[in-house]
């Protein structure tokens, strides 16, 4: 089997039998990819002691213990998903043209990289999906020309359809590498379960949490002088890390991103 999306920014281990041999380990019940040069390495030092208790003239004696099995790594694509609280919470219309500005700069090495961008909007009563995982310039553009602003903050709306999106894609290629860009103070005020709304946030940010494979920043849009520590807390429930950024542009927004993917 091989991946439609072999990316090129970031290394993965794989199971499959393709990617760059880097060392091996014991092979126990899987036996289809050995390291023939492993395997030779551990028989060796057995040698004499076999050949004197078998009464054949093999020149190598092999066990079943000697077996060693290819680590191997390839390239892999990562998927930025954007989620945005578009309420009126904060400067939503800056906090857009930032994030489009950013999505923007991604997409345009992101087919060489086999890289996927994609933006979860969170405003009034729910989430939306606003773009697709995707890796088209022309895609992006018809999504993004006109996003909706104002009203409530439904952050937990917003932290669940990211996680749905990612373990969709996670589904479709379990070998890329998500990563979520919250924009957010951290203060949620509607729920969906009717559960107080920053608890129902910070149960469903411990999904991501609960998965290594998925990555989460938060990027504190809250002033500073009137932080209360909400993004710092929904960062570290999410098992992620908190930013601050004093102006937020696209160009800022843009190097954070890539500082997380390439690290």
């Amino acid at each position: 089997m091989t991946r439609e999306r072999a990316g090129k920014r970031s290394y993965t281990r794989t199971d499959r039998k393709r990617g760059r041999y880097i060392k091996a380990r014991p092979a126990g019940e899987k036996r289809d990819d050995i390291a023939f040069d492993a395997t030779l390495r551990a028989a060796a030092p057995y040698q004499r002691s076999r050949m004197e208790t078998r009464k054949n003239n093999l020149a190598l004696q092999l066990r079943t213990g000697d077996l060693q099995r290819k680590v191997r790594v390839r390239r892999t694509g990562n998927l930025i998903l954007f989620a945005v609280d578009a309420s009126w919470s904060m400067a939503a219309s800056e906090r857009m043209e930032a994030t489009k500005g950013a999505i923007f700069s991604l997409l345009v090495d992101a087919y060489q990289r086999r890289d996927q961008v994609g933006l979860v909007v969170f405003q009034r009563d729910k989430a939306r999906l606003v773009l697709p995982p995707t890796s088209s310039v022309d895609l992006a553009q018809k999504a993004l020309a006109n996003l909706p602003v104002g009203g409530k903050t439904p952050l937990s709306s917003g932290l669940f359809l990211s996680w749905q999106v990612i373990e969709g894609a996670k589904r479709r290629d379990p070998e890329i590498r998500p990563l979520l860009i919250l924009l957010t103070d951290g203060a949620g005020n509607v729920s969906m379960t009717g559960m107080p709304a920053q608890e129902e946030a910070n149960r469903i940010a411990d999904l991501f949490h609960q998965d290594a494979a998925m990555r989460a920043i938060v990027i504190n849009m809250e002033h500073a002088a009137f932080d209360r520590g909400l993004a710092q807390k929904l960062a570290d429930a999410l098992g992620g890390v908190c930013y601050n950024l004093p102006e937020l542009r696209a160009d800022t927004l843009l190097s954070t991103v890539r500082r997380e993917i390439d690290t």
